[in-house]
């Protein structure tokens, strides 16, 4: 589903998207620290929307059961690791969920970039950009590039999962040639070597 934004001004709105674990966070944070830009993430206002007693909360325990509920929360939180497995492996689900969060992260996105109006630069760092269809946010698209056997190593150590269940979620977003041509910079995030930074310096 598509929102169109209700944007109040022409400031400089960089979106940040890349495969999962190819160092979007990393990237974002040097950003912030070099710059101070402000950062919007997707996947901060993804987290706040399924808070426990919110809308989208009720809503994804009425659709998935009780069992999405962390047994170790306090505070009956949803577990966030438990439905991640759950819509990596099943499209009916993903797609509900996506249905479910996207359109309001897009709002709470565009409501975010009006009060930060002031603000010549923004950046939005969002995994699913091109997915979600959230392009029309963005007056410019930097893509994370880095190697499928890198990405995958990564998301195994930071995930603790299996091989397979990481080539399973890789699989499920759009490739990165698709993907770049789309976008109006790559930014090289294949080592630990950070040959970004010099680009990124020259950027903004």
């Amino acid at each position: 589903m598509s929102i169109k934004p209700k944007l109040k001004n022409k400031q400089r709105r960089i979106g940040l998207t890349g495969g999962i674990a190819s160092g979007k966070s990393t990237i974002a944070n040097y950003v912030k620290k070099y710059k101070d830009i402000p950062i919007l993430d997707a996947d901060h206002y993804s987290k706040e929307l399924i808070k426990p007693q919110s809308i989208c909360y009720e809503k994804v325990l009425a659709y998935f059961g009780p069992q999405i509920v962390d047994k170790n929360s306090s505070e009956n939180e949803i577990n966030r690791e438990l439905l991640k497995k759950i819509i990596f492996s099943n499209s009916i689900h993903r797609e509900w969920i996506q249905n479910l969060l996207h359109p309001l992260i897009k709002e709470k996105m565009i409501e975010k970039c009006n009060q930060f109006e002031k603000n010549k630069i923004l950046l939005l760092v969002i995994p699913l950009l091109f997915e979600a269809k959230f392009m029309d946010l963005c007056t410019e698209i930097w893509l994370v590039k880095c190697p499928r056997e890198v990405q995958k190593k990564r998301l195994i150590k930071r995930n603790k999962i299996s091989d397979i269940e990481a080539e399973k979620i890789i699989n499920l977003q759009l490739n990165f040639e698709d993907k770049s041509k789309l976008s109006d910079v790559i930014l090289d995030n294949s080592d630990d070597r950070n040959r970004w930074i010099e680009e990124v310096k020259e950027l903004i």
